[in-house]
């Protein structure tokens, strides 16, 4: 395993067990960000980086019985915080690296991916793994319950000229994975981009 895999699993796995109380109104920004994504009924979607898996009853809602709803996360014990909150009855958890999904290619409709791209350790290369598990013209969602600004305070940083998910950066590295752009939001409240798979 390597370095950062080791230090995302020690760091999150230290703090699974009251992620969710940490940030325990975070449930309406989900669902609207997952409602944004434009998943129908029968689609079948990733949630990548699931955590405690907050995402996936707004996912199995928005894609219904007929659809799929899968959540891979590298840390074991966010996806045991996951099944001891229930959320497995909405979606099949997976144990897996973004670097490398145990996914057939074009499988996917959409990905969800909250608070996950700065926790990447090869951004372009792990993009282009999602591209490669979704259909053409499939849609990504890079999400965070607060905005890049807040999130900064909330961590005492400022934020600097090469934060990945300011749009001059975003916007190249999603060209570069496969990804185009179509939407970008940065409030206080929430950091939504949405992305569209090129052919």
């Amino acid at each position: 395993m390597s370095d950062d895999h080791t230090h995302v699993q020690e760091f999150f796995g230290a703090r699974a067990a009251d992620w969710d109380t940490r940030f325990p109104d975070d449930g309406p920004v989900y669902a609207a960000a997952v409602t944004e994504l434009g998943l129908r009924e029968g689609d079948r979607v990733l949630d990548a980086g699931c955590g405690t898996g907050r995402a996936l009853p707004p996912l199995r809602d928005a894609v219904g019985p007929s659809g799929v709803v899968l959540g891979a996360d590298l840390t074991p014990a966010m996806l045991e915080a996951a099944v001891r909150a229930g959320r497995d009855r909405d979606g099949q958890l997976l144990l897996a690296d973004v670097a490398g999904l145990p996914l057939r290619s074009g499988s996917l409709d959409a990905v969800f991916a909250a608070g996950l791209i700065a926790h990447l350790p090869n951004p372009s290369e792990n993009l282009r793994e999602l591209a490669r598990v979704v259909k053409p013209d499939g849609t990504l969602a890079l999400f965070h319950p607060i905005g890049r600004a807040a999130l900064a305070a909330r961590q005492g940083r400022q934020i600097t000229p090469d934060d990945l998910r300011a749009e001059p950066n975003l916007r190249p590295l999603l060209s570069g994975s496969g990804w185009r752009l179509t939407s970008y939001v940065d409030e206080d409240s929430r950091f939504l981009a949405l992305a569209v798979r090129l052919p």
